[in-house]
Order: structure tokens, then sequence, then C-alpha cells
């Protein structure tokens, strides 16, 4: 009987080590795509009402751990008996962030939209403020739908020969470093003036003023850092997909630079195409 139990328990501590190195790998393989999701979604989650800042952050993190709870049980099955399937949800996604990033990038030229987006908050009431946090919400959750599909192919794909249960706990492992890593991270940006307010009441003026400067500077830089990073996640899906695109790659590029080509391209023809449909429409 004794014997049984440590032959148990060397199954289990064998079991860990096995999961600990495929989680180690499949963590070491999404660490690009973690580090745009981090750039993406701290984009989304600005712009909020200071007090409800923390709030808003765990209702897409919810939203975040929902789109999981969907995903993983969906990814171990379309892997197991449709793994062409999860290639065009893929692409499908791919096509939608690039859409998204071109349409930041438009705003950012044209300012229509973004000054009309402001003339809401301005001239919002609390009830129309609530409306427009929940649009917020919807679109910030579904962008991490679409980088989460991502995060766990890519994990998973990294752990496919290995037996059934590691695939799934060091799959699984990922998708929460990806929830609660990358939002924890954002919620950490987004009350960087908190803490800066904190110093300067404790007499640490300089450090809270170097907090204060740096936090608006940050989110800008997130901001645009999470629009390219939609461009160059959107590219270097299709490219690895698509071998048209990849087929004309421009030798003398980097690939991520080819890649990022690849989004901002198609980009410009999804939002040409969405403007002449919507005009057809009209």
């Amino acid at each position: 009987m004794a014997s049984g139990i440590f032959l148990l328990l060397d199954d289990i501590a064998m079991l860990a080590d096995d999961v600990a190195a495929a989680s180690k790998i499949a963590t070491q393989k999404t660490a690009a795509i973690l580090g745009d999701d981090l750039a993406v979604n701290a984009q989304k989650a600005t712009g909020f009402e200071q007090s409800r800042e923390l709030a808003i952050i765990w209702a897409i993190t919810k939203g975040s751990l929902k789109n999981k709870a969907i995903i993983l049980p969906v990814a171990f099955v379309l892997s197991a008996f449709a793994p062409s399937v999860i290639i065009y949800i893929l692409i499908l996604g791919a096509l939608y962030l690039i859409y998204e990033g071109a349409e930041k990038i438009e705003e950012f030229l044209f300012h229509k939209h973004h000054q009309e987006k402001n003339e809401e908050l301005l001239n919002s009431t609390p009830e129309t403020i609530l409306e427009i946090e929940q649009k917020k919400i919807k679109s910030a959750v579904f962008t991490d739908f679409i980088l989460s599909i991502e995060i766990v192919v890519i994990a998973l794909g990294t752990v496919i020969n290995e037996p059934f249960i590691i695939q799934v706990v060091s799959t699984v492992f990922v998708a929460l470093v990806a929830t609660f890593g990358v939002y924890g991270l954002v919620a950490m940006i987004v009350r960087m003036d908190n803490v800066g307010f904190w110093l300067i009441e404790r007499n640490h003026t300089k450090s809270g003023n170097v907090l204060l400067s740096a936090m608006p500077k940050l989110i800008k830089t997130l901001g645009a850092v999470g629009t390219f990073a939609m461009l160059l996640v959107g590219g270097s899906i299709l490219a690895h997909h698509i071998e048209f695109f990849h087929h004309y790659f421009i030798p003398i590029f980097p690939v991520m630079l080819n890649e990022l080509l690849v989004g901002f391209i198609l980009g410009g023809v999804i939002i040409l195409v969405m403007k002449i449909f919507k005009k057809k429409t009209v």
C-alpha cells in the first residue's frame, strides 16, 4: 500500500515537471503576442473616468476569462478533430485586427471620429457615460477574444506532441497568465497617477512628479504601439497561413516589417471596401 502511494506521488512529481517544462516553452513562444496583447489592451482600457478605471478593467478581465472559457475547450476539440478550422478562424480574426488598427490610424490622421468621440464624452450625462463605458468594454472584450484565440492556438501548438493532460494544463496556464498578467499590468499603468499623488503627499515630490508626467506619455505610447500591434499581429497571422503574402515578402526587409506592411496595406484596402459598402447601403 505504502509503495503504491509513493509510486503515485512519483508520477505526480514527474507530471508536474513535464507540465512546468511545457508551460515554460509555451509561455516563451507566446511572449511576443502577450506583449502585443498588453499594448492593445492598455489602449482599450484607458480614457475612462479615474474613479471608474479599476472597475472597468475588472469588467474587461472577467470578459477575458469568459473568452478563455469558450476558446480553450473549443481549441482542444478542434485541434483533435478539425485542425484546419482553427486556421480559418485565425484568418478572420486577423482581418478584424487589421481593420481596427487601420481605422485608428485613419482617425488619427483625419481627426474626425476622434473629435466626435471627445465631444460625446464632454456632452455626456451620467446615464450616457455608462452607455459609452459599456460600448468600450464590449469592444475591448471582443478584441481580447481575437487575441486570445491566437495566444491559445500558439500555446497549444507548442505542446501538441505532448500527452493530452500536459496540453490542457500548460495551455490553460498560458491563458491565465495572458489574462491576469496582462490586465494586472494594465491596472498598474492606469493607476500610476495615484501613486504619483501618494508620493507627493509623503514629500517625495520629485518621484511623484516623474510618475505624473510619465503616465500620459506612457499611455500615449502604448496606444500607438497597440495600434501597430494590431496591424503586426494580423499581418503575421496572414503571412503564416496564406502562402500568397509570404511568397511576396520583400527580401531586403526584416520579417516583422514585411508582416507590418501586409497589415498596413490590407488595412487600407479593408477601410476602402468598407467605405464603398457603406455608401452603397446608405
